[in-house]
């Protein structure tokens, strides 16, 4: 691949603002922005409708509304936890996400979980597109079929000029949806009626509280795959703190807001199936013509979080054909991966059956199992096992340092799903463990899978001779870079 070559010298800037990075290095010369723009961004990507459907699960399975904003909190802060510190990665190593994952199961062995992250890009937005086009057929009154299309031709767009206008509409974003959302808050307070007890903790359920606490976990846990792509850019000596507490508190309190909103919303309005119906009767009875209101102002939130998708899945697939065959990444080539990113979401939205709840469900619980080994293996390589030392220029080699085949990575990522297996409960007919299926469907294998993956390959590690590999990545910083930097020692 050609990607290093063209870090030494920074590329002319763009007249047209079009992002020219793409899975490359971001050399310090080109590093700009402030920690601080990671709140709003996170908040933003939660800050939509399907969040707010995740937080239907255990409502519908006849969880009190109490215990559910309990599981939502729960599997929020611990998913939001893994997240937060994937992010910490992007200013230290100025790159994307799933290219990190070469020096932990080498050149091809990492296309496992980057094909994984394919999946899981088109997956949201075959979801994120479907609520869309509900949306604005219910406000503007247009077909679903020419919604859908139209929500995302507007994130294509947006997403297509890259990380500078990502950062800024997600801002926007954040500031409208405050705005609004707070006033529909007062809205129901006033207007709802509510049984008596509502507020209190309800009915229990064993059952569905693991349910919801397993969406809540892994829909935060799938954010994962995407945080150090919105970090990158970031100057290196931005702090590995500030960096962990700014997506952090951003994307937590938007997963926690929306999630616990779906809750009420669907303990509130049982008999009403769809989020995008619920936010609509909710609104109106406050005053007629509110619901419309709401769900027209928050478009931006679904444009947001369908931009992401495209975004972030582009550079997967980028990696994914790199690791086929090297190639020389250019601006088209970055357009060309979020375009087929693009089509593919909106086409599978628009044609697959099946009910948005169910399938939305299943397919975060499905993805879950994959992503838990794979976010194990890279933060316990980065944190303890290599610490931020990475050589960049051994990434895009197939033959480099890093091999073909990183078979600690791949020895800890299969031990670890292989013990999530008894465990494993699927929503859909798929798999029922005998484990899960005593616990009534709740499903405990993110937390089996986690610390075994974790262990054994910081086990597995100990004969790395990480010292000789910290000299070579120091030396070929200096190559590509001679403003750079390798460690997680904060500046």
């Amino acid at each position: 691949m050609d990607v290093i070559e063209g870090t030494a010298t920074p590329p002319p800037p763009s007249a047209t603002g079009v992002e020219t990075r793409s899975i490359d290095y971001v050399p310090t010369s080109e590093r700009h922005g402030k920690v601080q723009s990671l709140g709003p961004l996170w908040f933003a990507g939660n800050a939509q409708l399907a969040t707010l459907a995740t937080g239907t699960f255990g409502a519908a399975l006849g969880l009190g509304f109490g215990w559910s904003l309990f599981a939502i909190l729960l599997g929020a802060i611990i998913g939001t936890l893994f997240m937060a510190f994937h992010s910490a990665q992007g200013p230290k190593l100025g790159l994307p996400q799933m290219i990190q994952s070469r020096p932990q199961f080498g050149y091809y062995g990492a296309i496992l979980p980057v094909v994984v992250a394919v999946l899981l890009f088109i997956g949201f937005n075959v979801f994120n597109s479907e609520l869309a086009g509900q949306a604005v057929q219910q406000t503007l009154n247009i077909n679903t079929t020419w919604s859908t299309i139209l929500i995302c031709a507007v994130a294509f767009a947006w997403a297509v000029f890259g990380y500078r206008l990502i950062h800024i509409f997600c801002q926007w974003a954040s500031i409208l949806f405050v705005a609004v959302y707070v006033l529909f808050a007062i809205g129901i307070l006033v207007s709802v009626h509510l049984p008596a007890g509502f507020y209190s903790m309800g009915h229990f359920n064993g059952d569905a509280f693991l349910v919801e606490l397993g969406a809540a976990l892994s829909y935060q846990l799938t954010w994962a795959p995407y945080v150090s792509e919105y970090s990158r850019y970031l100057p290196r000596k931005t702090s590995t703190a500030s960096t962990f507490w700014w997506t952090y508190l951003g994307s937590g309190i938007g997963a926690v807001w929306l999630m616990g909103l779906g809750a009420f919303l669907f303990s509130a309005f049982p008999k009403i199936s769809s989020s995008v119906s619920q936010i609509h009767a909710a609104g109106n009875d406050w005053f007629h013509g509110w619901g419309f209101i709401v769900l027209l102002l928050s478009y931006p939130g679904l444009i947001a979080v369908i931009g992401l998708n495209m975004y972030s899945g582009g550079l997967s697939a980028l990696t994914t054909i790199d690791s086929v065959k090297p190639l020389k990444v250019t601006r088209f080539a970055r357009v060309a991966a979020i375009t087929f990113i693009a089509v593919a979401g909106t086409v599978l939205s628009l044609t697959l059956p099946g009910t948005f709840l169910s399938d939305f469900d299943s397919f975060l619980v499905i993805i879950l199992y994959f992503m838990i080994p794979w976010t194990a293996v890279n933060l316990v390589d980065f944190f303890f096992v290599r610490k931020g030392n990475y050589a960049i220029k051994e990434i895009f080699k197939p033959d480099g340092m890093y091999h073909r085949w990183g078979w600690r990575g791949l020895t800890a990522y299969w031990i670890g799903f292989a013990s999530m297996i008894p465990f494993m409960y699927t929503p859909t007919n798929l798999y029922h463990s005998p484990v899960g299926t005593a616990l009534g469907g709740g499903d405990i294998s993110p937390f089996i899978g986690f610390p075994v993956s974790a262990i054994a390959y910081y086990l597995l590690c100990r004969n790395l001779d990480v010292e000789a590999e910290h000299r070579i990545a120091e030396q070929q910083i200096k190559e590509i870079d001679p403003e750079g930097d390798v460690g997680l020692v904060d500046g």
